[in-house]
Parts: structure tokens; sequence; C-alpha cells
């Protein structure tokens, strides 16, 4: 599911992806219900690709939503991002991620995190696992 909500740089909040064209892509706004399109001068990131630093590795986001939905018990993250300190925001964050890179994950990046978080969750989208793909598109690539 995160592999068609996408981020898109210089628009706040995130969107689906409803349809590609040539040049363009059609998304939805998940909080306005609004569609616009996207063209390919505007920078675009899938979820699906996103990935917390942590001090071995890098975590796929699927699995820190995943994290945090279940300290949670899928309800909105409580704390308050307007208003919310740096170092509330890393104590909260240790909590669900204890390893995570203090040196190359801000205070920022936490409080999109948290509020991808808070608007997919009142969107009804709680299922963060990655799509797998049909046995029969595993062999059409592998047939290339």
């Amino acid at each position: 599911m995160l592999k068609t909500i996408l981020s898109i740089s210089g628009k706040a909040g995130l969107f689906k992806l409803v349809s590609q064209g040539k040049n363009m892509l059609i998304v939805e706004s998940l909080a306005e219900k609004k569609r616009i399109p996207v063209y390919a001068k505007d920078k675009v990131i899938s979820l699906g690709d996103i990935a917390i630093y942590t001090d071995d590795d890098e975590i796929p986001l699927h699995k820190v939503l995943t994290h945090v939905k279940n300290k949670e018990n899928g309800q909105k993250a409580p704390i308050d991002l307007p208003s919310a300190k740096p170092d509330e925001l890393r104590a909260y964050f240790a909590e669900i991620l204890p390893n995570f890179d203090r040196g190359r994950v801000y205070p920022s990046d936490i409080k999109k995190l948290l509020s991808w978080y808070n608007l997919l969750i009142a969107n009804d989208i709680t299922d963060f696992t990655p799509e797998t793909k049909t046995t029969e598109e595993t062999k059409a690539e592998t047939a290339e």
C-alpha cells in the first residue's frame, strides 16, 4: 500500500497515486481529496522507498509505521506535533525505535513521520506491509 502513497516536495501532506500519464502523474490529496497533476519536474517519493537510519542499518518506513501502530494500538500518535520540543520527539521516537541514529534522524524527520502516520490512520490506511508481487508479475520480469 505504501508504494502508491506519495510525498511531493513543496506540497503539504500525502498523496495517493490515481493515474499515470506520459509526463505526469495524477494524484489525490489524502487530506483534501482533491486531484492534481504532478509533473516530471516535481520531486516525488513513494513512502515504500523511504527508510530510517539506525545505528546498524536502515529500517524500512513500513516497519517503523507498524511499530508506531502497535505502540498506539492503531490510534493516532498522542504527541502534539506543532508544539513538540525536539527532546520530546526524540524521547517518543526512542520508545518506537530505540537504536535510531540520533545524528542523522532529525526532530523534523520524526515530526514528519508522525504526521504521515496520523494522516494515514485518519484515512483508514492501516496496513503498512509492502505489496508482494504476484507469481505472474515475477515470471514476466524474469522473462525480460
